[in-house]
This record gives structure tokens, C-alpha cells and sequence, in this order.
């Protein structure tokens, strides 16, 4: 693996940052069978993102790369093929760690320099996947940001997160804590073929709940809609009637981006499991990594109705609980999911 070459302005989209810190080990444990972890002393734990990208946020932090969840469409596979790792089954198992991450975090939050800009946890690889019980990152990261008065957004499919919510409401207390959750599939079969390394969908409706009564506006990504897959109005009827139940505030659904080596790795699964809609997704994605504008426009018009009746849109006068945390993140945040 390539360490020692990255530079500070490799455009990965993950851990820049990671150039300057050195790797520590290796290790594999029985219990994350099949996964190896490579725990690296980062220099940097804030993240600036490019102003051109036009994001809702400046700042984020990627405690890990990488991701055990193995979802099938993660646009951010092509980062590790920096570090000398392909894009499908080394992204699936090669998690590097920035074991130092919240002590690293706390210098950088405490110069004179920093504005308490928000930062934005989530938005590559999800910092509550299985690995987060091993090194347990996250509450020293959530109490840096809190301590800090640092306002901060976390986006997960990590059940683990209830772990933290005692500390999730403290820091509420303290600075603006927005949380989302990410839910896209209903279907058992098609959930362990497309995201296998995922918690159960019915798991990541329970931790909406479990926010929604501490008193968060919970704020749920139902995507990527997969073209052909789960677009239908009767999935989608059920996705959304299951996360309203749920107690979520609002949602946002978008379709399948398939952008660099991600496009081969999901036509890889679709030829085995798919095979029949190969031709179809080459005419929708035929000029690249974002679906054809009409079926943009076909599903915004097939979910919009049935975000409205299930009473999901975020400017429907929902109203704000004791401790609240701030309006959902913006929907451009679930381009990172």
C-alpha cells in the first residue's frame, strides 16, 4: 500500500490528512472475521471541503475509511484505490483507523484560528459501522465537538449510535446537533444483497425512534432509490409509511449515482444477481455517473406525493421537541451516504 506518497491535496474524498500520519499495525480479530485494520496516528481530524463541491457544510471528519457495511453502490470506493486497495472487497475489508483521531481533534478546535463552523460526520464512510465498537472513536470525537461549542451533524446505518445518545443529548445541550439516518430498502433478500454488511432495516428504524423520543428532529436518507429495483410506488409507499411510523421528522429520496469504479463494481452484482436490467441501466446511465434527467424527473414525481402524504417533507410544521436539535441536514448531505 502506497502510505508514504498521498499528498495533502489528493482529491479522495475521505481522510486527507492521512499523507501525514504514519501506520502503526495491522490487526485481525476473530471477531470481525475477514477483516483486516489498519490503525494509522493521523496528524489531522478536520477535513475542509472544496468550496466548488457547494455543500451544506466546510468541515468534515472521517474517523475510519473504508466500510464493513459493503453496500453494493458506496460512491466512495474509488478513495481507496489511492492507497493501493481496490474499490471492492479491500473497501469491504481493509478499514484503515485513525486511532488518535479525538485527541488530534481537540488541538485542532482548540486554535484561536477555528470559527465553530459546523462539521459533518458521515459523509463518506459511516463512523458507526461494526469497527466503531471496537475502538470506540465516536465519544471522544462528540465530546471534542461539544466542549468546543462545535455544532455538528452526524449521518449513520449504525444502530450503534444508541451507544452515544446519552452523550448525542448532552451535546444537544450544548451546540446544534442535527442526526439522519439512512434507509433505503424494505426487502429482506434485496437489503442482504445490496448492502450485506448493513444492520437490518427494522434495526435502523428502531434507532430513529429511539432519537425521536430523546428528542431529536431525525432526518432519514431513503436512498439511493435503485432504478428498477426499488422504485416502485408500492416500496415506496412502504419505506415512507415505515419511517413516518418511525417517528422521523422528514425525508429525502434520490436516485443511484454510479460515478468511477463504483459503476463496475454495481454492474458486476447486477450481471449476477440482475442480469436482465443490465441493458436498461446502460441507456439510464449512458452518459455517466447520474441517472438519465427524465427518470430524475419520473421519481421526483413519484415521490413527492407520497413524501407529502406521509407528512416526511421537512416544512410541514412539525414541531420542535424539548432539547431540539436543529432543522434536518440538507439534502445535498445524502450524496455521502
Amino acid at each position: 500500500m502506497r502510505w508514504q506518497n498521498q499528498t495533502l491535496d489528493a482529491d479522495d474524498g475521505a481522510l486527507p490528512g492521512l499523507s501525514r500520519a504514519g501506520l502503526v499495525r495491522s490487526v485481525r480479530t476473530p471477531e470481525f472475521e475477514g477483516i483486516t485494520f489498519h490503525e494509522v496516528l493521523c496528524k489531522s481530524a478536520l477535513n475542509k471541503v472544496p468550496e466548488a463541491t457547494a455543500l451544506p457544510f466546510r468541515w468534515t471528519i472521517n474517523p475510519m475509511r473504508g466500510c464493513s457495511h459493503a453496500c453494493r453502490y458506496c460512491f466512495a470506493r474509488g478513495s481507496h484505490e489511492y492507497l493501493g486497495l481496490d474499490a471492492g472487497e479491500d473497501f469491504d475489508s481493509e478499514i484503515v483507523v485513525k486511532t488518535n483521531v479525538a485527541a488530534v481533534l481537540r488541538r485542532e478546535l482548540a486554535r484561536r484560528s477555528w470559527q465553530r463552523e459546523a462539521v459533518a460526520l458521515g459523509t463518506n464512510t459511516d463512523p458507526y459501522q461494526r469497527a466503531e465498537g471496537r475502538y470506540r472513536l465516536m465519544p471522544g470525537v462528540i465530546g471534542a465537538l461539544a466542549d468546543s461549542g462545535t455544532p455538528f451533524s452526524v449521518l449513520t446505518k449504525g444502530p450503534l449510535l444508541r451507544r452515544d445518545l446519552p452523550l448525542l443529548v448532552d451535546a444537544a445541550r450544548r451546540v446544534e446537533v442535527s442526526v439522519a439516518v439512512s434507509i433505503a430498502i424494505l426487502d429482506p433478500d434485496l437489503h442482504h444483497s445490496l448492502e450485506p454488511g448493513t444492520p437490518e432495516p427494522r434495526a435502523r428504524l428502531d434507532l430513529v425512534r429511539a432519537l425521536a423520543d430523546a428528542g431529536f428532529l431525525v432526518h432519514v436518507m431513503a436512498a439511493p432509490i435503485i432504478p428498477c429495483l426499488t422504485d416502485s410506488t408500492a416500496h415506496l409507499d412502504a419505506l415512507f409509511a415505515a419511517i413516518a411510523d418511525a417517528g422521523a421528522a422528514s425525508a429525502v429520496a434520490f436516485p443511484l449515482h454510479l460515478r468511477g469504479p463504483t459503476r463496475a463494481w454495481f454492474h458486476a452484482w447486477l450481471a449476477t444477481e440482475h442480469p436482465a436490467l443490465l441493458r436498461r441501466y446502460r441507456r439510464l446511465y449512458a452518459h455517466g455517473g447520474t441517472v438519465d434527467p427524465a427518470y430524475r424527473a419520473w421519481l421526483r414525481d413519484r415521490v413527492h406525493p407520497l413524501l407529502t402524504a406521509h407528512g416526511l417533507h421537512s416544512d410541514q410544521g412539525r414541531t420542535t421537541p424539548p432539547n431540539p436539535a436543529p432543522a434536518a441536514p440538507d439534502p445535498q448531505l445524502a450524496l455521502f451516504s
